[in-house]
């Protein structure tokens, strides 16, 4: 059963209907916004409409941000968790443009507002810049390029168990001591420990050898 195609213009009467309730005063297509509500003397309310996230739909309501600071976009509500994961990310897309978010049940035309316009304030996480400015200091070199996709990224980290895998594949089973020591890598014995790639393995309390896994991937990745 093909699905049928939603037209902005349908969303249009809930939206209306959904601030005419709220004492707005409700008109569209003017000055090329999607809808204007007046409300006594306060300032003009725009919403701008699509059948989806789009750019073009925040192109348009940044546009019209030099009219108003109460800005909308209007979506139909879809249903989903596919749904559900981009209307979460779009929600905090419009927080950082100061943008409003409405959607439309298009079976009964619920509107639910989801986000008013508000200036946004950006909020930074220490633990992230932390995480950010160490993985920085302690990746060696430049290994990977950018925008690369569906490839192993090279981490200070994955660069680290590399060094172990190369000392242990040279010496054969090792202390880890020996190995931090060594290869100058202070928390190698919880790399090996910790085993992410299953390259490791303990054979006895201390000691650590390669897998089979790990000799692969000591030939797979020579060059890291």
């Amino acid at each position: 059963m093909t699905k049928r195609k939603i037209a902005e213009t349908e969303l249009y009467e809930p939206i209306k209907a959904f601030l005419s309730k709220q004492g707005y005063q409700v008109k569209s297509e003017i000055a090329g916004a999607d809808i204007v509500a007046m409300r006594d003397n306060e300032p003009p309310v725009i919403v701008e409409l699509k059948t989806g996230f789009s750019l073009t739909l925040y192109h348009q309501a940044t546009d019209r941000q030099s009219m108003t600071d109460d800005v909308y976009i209007a979506v139909p509500h879809g249903t989903g968790r596919a749904f559900l994961s981009s209307l979460k990310n779009n929600k905090r897309l419009c927080r950082r443009l100061g943008l409003g978010l409405l959607t439309v049940r298009m079976k009964d035309g619920f509107v639910e507002p989801h986000l008013d316009p508000a200036p946004y304030k950006p909020r930074q996480s220490k633990r992230k810049s932390g995480r950010l400015l160490r993985e920085f200091a302690t990746r060696v070199g430049d290994p990977n390029q950018g925008g690369i996709n569906k490839k192993t990224i090279v981490t200070a980290y994955r660069q680290d168990a590399m060094l172990c895998l190369h000392y242990l594949s040279d010496n054969g089973p090792s202390k880890a001591s020996d190995v931090a020591k060594a290869i100058s890598v202070s928390r190698a014995r919880a790399i090996m420990a910790a085993d992410y790639y299953g390259w490791f393995e303990r054979v006895e309390r201390g000691i650590y050898s390669l897998t089979p896994k790990g000799e692969a991937a000591k030939k797979d990745h020579v060059n890291e």
